[in-house]
């Protein structure tokens, strides 16, 4: 049921932050204990998940195991995934899809009925399953969202964002709530000992993202200013496939292209990725995002061209990105699809235990705004859904066994008045973001950025800029310690790999902060970088 947020009682309700396949999965599993769900925009719009082409890894066709896509998971994690949780998630991988199938959504089938299976990048099996090809994320979202609404446990309350997590003792309190778009708005304050986020990625960080407005790091900067341990923040993937006609954000080319023989090419229609990599245009996403980098750098272009894999078939076989081709002019049957990487999916996030359970008591995490340990330095297709649903009913089943504690008493006077979003300074923090912590990075443009966004998160006016310059702190700040190019981390100055960095990044913001006041006092030299061909 949709309430007015004026409305409600203080309660021991569990409080969910976040409308997309994390949370309305926690939501729906927690069923029928009372639970209130916060999304900023209307149910079905603003999450990632939605938009999400790709499908659900799951080892469900004949020879498959779980123990292959684990496999698969730790050979692109390039040394830093968690074994364990790679294979415990491949081994949940059958029950979350069956529930999906309970809720609604209408997977594809073969001919004989069964489940059918794609391949995708750096699986060694065909083991995807999809939604008329490349609709996945759209009609998971639009089942559990009817779902939700028909479910009267849960509480949905559209339209407000969290800009604050409040403690107490080292525990949850509550949260500052304020209305979507309007900085003017008085904040509410929502007691809450049990909090969810799963507010997603940080991709609108970035000033070219496949990902919705709504996806700006808020969640990972309000725990962060609580106190959470963040992990692994300086992994961003980049998506090499984002179709380029001047839309923000920009369409994606899913993957599952290549995976059906689309190649890629450059202005002189030369295929580039075979000297690059064995596997091709089906290499891992680090790889083939620099490729695609290299080409548009060099000054070659570069773009995805289905016309001799699916011709005629693209419209039937891939409706979502043969829509956004065709509203831009280009008929992908005839034309080859011009591209360029966009920042996709945040493999970092607010540390977790295989519970969901964050550093502060009271506060689970869920889906892109957290760090699991599945996705390592670089993240395998079609893992992160899978990584959304399996968390989301561990959480569930986590706070289904607690009792819920007394509700905390906020005080009203700790309620700051917000200030509207100066709308330069988000655009040059974005375009930092792009220039200095994307695709190639260096130390130089790193610690220009860190200092940078160091004084926008102390003098940015606006809470909301306030959390995007905290989110893009915490990035840029670990991409700066780590001195070594390992996964989608790749830094000209540290090209090679370093075998005693093959570990995690723990931190903190306070951490951060002092790795940008060292920044500050002394000048970071521009030493020559290497080309990268």
């Amino acid at each position: 049921m949709t309430n007015n947020i004026n409305t409600l009682p203080r309660s021991d309700d569990v409080v969910i932050v976040g409308g997309g396949l994390a949370g309305l999965f926690c939501a729906l599993k927690l069923a029928p204990r009372p639970v209130i769900l916060i999304s900023a925009a209307p149910l079905g719009q603003g999450a990632s998940s939605a938009w999400a082409q790709g499908g659900i890894a799951a080892a469900m066709a004949e020879g498959d195991t779980p123990e292959a896509p684990a496999a698969d998971t730790v050979a692109v994690g390039c040394g830093i995934v968690d074994e364990a949780v790679a294979l415990g998630i491949a081994r949940e991988a059958a029950p979350r899809i069956h529930d999906l199938l309970a809720y609604g959504v209408p997977f594809d089938r073969d001919l004989e009925g069964r489940l059918a299976v794609g391949r995708e990048a750096a699986h060694s099996a065909r083991r995807i399953v999809h939604v008329r090809g490349d609709g996945a994320g759209a009609a998971i979202i639009a089942a559990l969202s009817e779902a939700v609404r028909r479910t009267p446990s849960i509480r949905l309350i559209e339209g407000f964002v969290a800009e604050a997590l409040l403690t107490e003792d080292g525990a949850v309190a509550g949260l500052r709530l304020r209305e979507a778009g309007d900085a003017a708005a008085q904040p509410i304050l929502l007691a809450a000992r049990m909090v969810v986020l799963a507010t997603g990625g940080i991709g609108h960080l970035y000033a070219v993202t496949t990902n919705p407005r709504e996806a700006s790091g808020s969640g990972l900067a309000i725990a962060a200013r609580a106190g959470a341990v963040i992990a692994d923040p300086e992994f961003v993937q980049f998506h090499p496939t984002a179709i380029m006609v001047g839309r923000d954000p920009a369409p994606l080319a899913t993957e599952a292209l290549r995976g059906e023989g689309a190649t890629l090419i450059n202005g002189r229609g030369e295929h580039f990725m075979a000297a690059r990599h064995p596997l091709a245009e089906l290499a891992p996403r680090d790889i083939v995002a620099r490729g695609v980098f290299a080409e548009i750098s060099a000054g070659r272009g570069a773009f995805l061209d289905a016309r001799q894999a699916l011709g005629a078939r693209f419209g039937d076989r891939f409706p979502t990105v043969h829509a956004s081709c065709m509203a831009a002019g280009i008929d992908p049957a005839t034309q080859a699809i011009p591209i360029a990487p966009a920042a996709h999916y945040h493999m970092g996030g607010i540390a977790v235990d295989h519970r969901g359970r964050s550093s502060i008591d009271g506060l689970w995490a869920g889906g892109e705004v957290s760090s699991t340990g599945a996705h390592g330095a670089n993240r395998l297709a079609s893992n992160s859904l899978l990584e959304a649903v399996v968390y989301a009913a561990r959480i569930a089943d986590d706070i289904a066994g607690r009792t819920s504690p007394s509700p905390a008493r906020l005080a009203d006077a700790a309620t700051p008045r917000g200030g509207a979003p100066d709308a330069a300074a988000v655009k040059r923090l974005r375009m930092l973001m792009s220039a200095h912590v994307g695709v190639i990075r260096d130390g130089y443009g790193l610690a220009d950025a860190v200092r940078s966004f160091a004084a926008l998160e102390r003098e940015a006016t606006s809470i909301a800029v306030r959390n995007m310059a905290t989110a893009a702190l915490l990035v840029a700040a670990s991409a700066w310690n780590r001195r070594e190019s390992r996964g989608a981390h790749f830094r000209s100055d540290h090209a090679a790999d370093v075998p005693a960095l093959a570990q995690r990044t723990m931190t903190t913001l306070a951490a951060v902060r002092e790795v940008a006041d060292s920044l500050s006092e002394r000048p970071t030299p521009r030493t020559a970088q290497p080309m990268i061909a």
